[in-house]
């Protein structure tokens, strides 16, 4: 490791403190790694033990090093935004009435634009550059299983899909509370199918369903291709679906079937909800019996402190009675391409192999073969530990550039992890016309109406941090903070 020239007159620790403040923000040191030994820094700059010490102790006071007992200095995530965090909703009073869902034709709408309007910068989905993912190790992988298996592309594949898949995801979720047999799982095409499949094992067209509020845009496509009704719950950008509005929800409108979750890294607000909000939750869902279908797509992005890993533990961890449909993905983790979701259904265990079969038979096993493989490996946690970390730099460089770039009254929440962030604009200013406006400058965004049947989050915006942060993002970011407050001038 080298470092640049000092200045003549500054003393040495403050010259190694510059120079591993750059390290860090270039993200070659990523949040979460491990600083090298008090040894090896001695070592490698030829200073004493109290120099190094000095400016290890001057980076923990600024926030960029933790020292955790025992185990060295850590680089620490990211501080969160100096803007005003969204305020949360009201959380006490029962939701608004079940209605039929109705976005289709405005989703539709969005997709349209978004592919057939040119854009230089897209912020709209959430997803990940490809190169954050494994491709490589994935491609060799495939590879190695066709030679093992020279008929594998001529011969069926199994219904509830790869034996070998199945089992390293049930020994994978011993991390999340889960005590699963490769029996208990069934793959899905993503995490979206699963989804589509749990609801129609519960529910029937015209049922009611319990959601969040905001919540994803698919799952309210699924509801509404499958004439349900949607009743939105106040949902906290911090803690998740208000587990009081639920049970006046439940009391006031005894008819709801099945309530829908996303526990961690909620989208799109980021949320964690903590142990007593999940066991909560449970205890409504049995007191009720109905089902509670827990979409955990983002549990393996949220961060990996030693405060923060306790709670990342699945709803289902807790359920003895088979009352959670547990669905989760690799779309976000491993890699989009393979479309490969998975499901542990409970006392629906049996109903959802036979939706799975009559509505897609089975998934490709190739695909299966390769994630089953690199999973099995060290690669994969060692994938999710660079991954989470250039996230996490991604993260707080956009939420840097937005509280920079947009003008005041903007509102922010840095979550722990995930591709995403939730912004309140200012003066309640319409998504739609910002969408619209960027639109015309070749840049993207997901307006807030998307996320809700209602129109109460259209004065917010979802963001994608996915992308490594460059000057093309930074100009977009700034370009789009322009459009922004000129919008909002309109207004005052």
């Amino acid at each position: 490791m080298t470092m640049t020239q000092p200045t003549r007159h500054e003393p040495i620790y403050q010259r190694l403190a510059s120079h591993y403040r750059d390290v860090i923000h270039a993200g070659s040191l990523a949040p979460g790694d491990r600083m090298p030994s008090l040894r090896t820094l001695m070592r490698q700059h030829a200073v004493s033990l109290s120099t190094v010490l000095q400016f290890s102790r001057q980076l923990e006071s600024e926030g960029w090093l933790e020292a955790r007992p025992r185990s060295g200095y850590f680089v620490r995530h990211p501080r969160r935004s100096a803007l005003a965090r969204v305020a949360e909703p009201r959380l006490d009073v029962a939701p608004d009435p079940a209605q039929y869902v109705g976005i289709h034709a405005r989703v539709s709408e969005f997709v349209a634009r978004r592919r057939l309007q040119p854009s230089k910068i897209d912020f709209s989905a959430a997803r990940c550059a490809p190169e954050l993912y494994p491709g490589e190790a994935l491609k060799n992988a495939a590879i190695r299983a066709l030679r093992r298996q020279p008929d594998l592309l001529v011969s069926p594949s199994q219904a509830r899909g790869s034996r070998h898949l199945r089992s390293v995801l049930a020994k994978r979720a011993i991390n999340i509370g889960l005590a699963l047999s490769s029996e208990d799982i069934q793959i899905t095409n993503g995490c979206i199918e699963a989804l589509n499949i749990a609801l129609r094992a519960v529910a029937q067209p015209g049922d009611t369903i319990a959601v969040e509020s905001p919540t994803f845009y698919g799952l309210l496509q699924i509801l509404e291709s499958l004439n349900m009704r949607a009743l939105e719950i106040p949902t906290s950008p911090e803690t998740g679906m208000s587990t009081g509005a639920l049970e006046l929800a439940l009391q006031t409108y005894p008819d709801i079937k099945a309530v829908v979750v996303v526990p961690h890294l909620q989208n799109p607000l980021g949320s964690m909800m903590p142990a007593a909000h999940k066991q909560q939750l449970l205890r409504l869902c049995q007191h009720h019996d109905i089902a509670l279908i827990e979409d955990d797509s983002y549990s393996e992005l949220a961060n990996r402190s030693d405060a923060q890993a306790a709670s990342i533990r699945a709803i289902k961890s807790w359920d003895t009675g088979g009352q959670v449909i547990y669905c989760a993905s690799l779309h976000k983790t491993l890699a989009p391409g393979l479309r490969l979701g998975w499901m542990a259904a409970g006392r629906w265990q049996a109903r959802v192999e036979m939706l799975k079969y009559a509505q897609t038979r089975s998934n490709e096993e190739l695909p299966q073969l390769a994630a089953a493989e690199f999973m099995a490996s060290s690669q994969y946690d060692r994938h999710l530990r660079t991954l989470r970390g250039k996230l996490d730099v991604q993260r707080a460089k956009t939420a840097e550039a937005i509280a920079t770039y947009f003008p005041a009254g903007t509102r922010m929440n840095l979550p722990d992890g995930g591709l995403t962030l939730w912004v309140e604009l200012p003066g309640q200013l319409s998504s739609g016309a910002v969408f619209d406006a960027a639109l015309d400058a070749q840049i993207l965004v997901a307006p807030g109406w998307l996320f809700s049947n209602s129109r109460r989050f259209d004065h917010f915006v979802r963001l994608n941090c996915g992308w490594p942060y460059d000057a093309v993002l930074d100009r977009g970011l700034r370009g789009l903070g322009e459009i922004v407050g000129r919008l909002a001038h309109r207004l005052e």
